[in-house]
């Protein structure tokens, strides 16, 4: 049985000052490292892993440090899982980068590349690829491996976990340092809970 305990970063910079963030590298802001460390020790307490992947993005990367600090356990980095890559938005106020940047009538398509973005095709089949190697190389082990990464990037692990399609209205709440747990026993795939905040629940 392989268990995938899937973390979102703490709080950056870029939710305070409403700004785009995607593949803009910003820090986790104090609040931020004091939820990482909250989830870390969470995490060590309840569910320790095995290994730690993480995306190399610096809100992304810190949380997953203070996950491998307090459980112990090797921590390795993965391009793959980093955000979607959100082009010319990236890093621009969520204001400006609507008004340079406008979504097209119906909303942005499967295929649309609009603003030097990577389109949600392309997103989905990095989750996918992503989720396959991870499937090849440990699917048949019994272990539980924690997976750092961003909010976007889950949701689009979540459709590839569960087989759902690549345009669909519906997603996951992954709040700061939301955790969810995904578990595979041969060919059954479970959803055993999604964004588990009760470790910072005084400080939403």
């Amino acid at each position: 049985m392989l268990e995938l305990l899937v973390v979102r970063h703490g709080q950056s910079v870029a939710d305070i000052e409403n700004r785009f963030e995607g593949r803009a590298d910003f820090e986790l802001t104090s609040l931020g490292i004091e939820q990482a460390t909250r989830a870390a020790q969470f995490i060590n307490t309840y569910y320790k892993p095995d290994l730690i992947i993480s995306s190399p993005l610096k809100r992304a990367s810190k949380t997953a440090e203070f996950i491998s600090s307090a459980c112990k356990v090797e921590l390795f980095f993965e391009e793959e899982i980093m955000e979607w890559n959100n082009g010319l938005l990236a890093g621009l106020p969520r204001e400006e980068g609507m008004l340079k940047f406008p979504l097209p009538p119906g909303g942005r398509k499967p295929h649309d590349t609009s603003a030097e973005t990577e389109s949600f095709i392309q997103f989905r089949a990095r989750a996918e690829t992503f989720l396959s190697k991870l499937l090849s190389q440990f699917s048949d082990t019994n272990q539980r491996i924690c997976i750092v990464s961003h909010g976007g990037f889950i949701n689009m692990l979540f459709r590839s976990f569960l087989r759902l399609p690549v345009n669909m209205e519906t997603s996951i709440s992954s709040g700061d340092t939301g955790i969810h747990l995904w578990r595979i026993d041969r060919n059954e795939r479970e959803i055993i809970f999604t964004n588990y905040q009760e470790h910072i629940r005084d400080l939403i």
